[in-house]
């Protein structure tokens, strides 16, 4: 990593993971694979503060620590990238338990519990299928059935509420890692 941190896959340590590389790591990778309109790729960074703003919209009641689960649903990728869905059940269970892994060191680190309350999994993943929708029609030249085959069609969202014009990578880890910092105050706890 660029902060210098050398990270094991088979056994992440939460000791090596700092937020500035994973904000760095989704701000460079793709969603859609790099398939969207635009003169800058839509990142995973962009990607999770979209899922972020939706829940604050459908769940206004969540707090500070749940919105850092939130924040944090999409963070492995920042090592393994994003993979498309069906490839991703191609690979199968070592894919899901890499993932997993990844997924709690990350938890552990910014002192967060995994895994995440099934209540909580529910609402981010209805969260992401609404933002996938969003980004499919408005972004990756989806057509709306074909969206809503795939993703539902949201409800109690206007897409004039949601920024889906990509941002230049540094924009997107900097917008990423003040957000971050911003709930983890709100959490009380201190910047990591």
């Amino acid at each position: 990593m660029l902060s210098g941190r050398r990270l094991d896959l088979v056994d992440p340590s939460p000791l090596d993971i700092e937020i500035e590389d994973i904000a760095h790591g989704l701000a460079r990778v793709a969603r859609w694979n790099g398939q969207t309109v635009g003169a800058h790729a839509f990142s995973v960074a962009q990607h999770t503060m979209l899922v972020d703003r939706i829940l604050r919209i459908t769940n206004p009641d969540l707090g500070a620590r749940d919105r850092l689960a939130v924040m944090l649903h999409d963070a492995p990728e920042y090592v393994i990238g994003d993979l498309i869905s069906p490839f991703k059940i191609l690979l199968g269970d070592e894919y899901r338990e890499i993932e997993a892994r990844l997924l709690a060191a990350i938890h552990r680190r910014f002192g967060l519990k995994y895994p995440v309350a099934a209540r909580l999994k529910a609402r981010i993943k209805s969260g992401d299928r609404s933002a996938a929708y969003f980004e499919a029609t408005a972004l990756a030249g989806f057509e709306e059935a074909e969206a809503v085959k795939f993703f539902g069609h949201p409800r109690g969202i206007d897409r004039s509420e949601l920024d889906l014009k990509p941002w230049p990578a540094a924009e997107a880890e900097k917008r990423f890692l003040r957000h971050f910092s911003a709930l983890l105050a709100e959490a009380g706890d201190r910047p990591a």
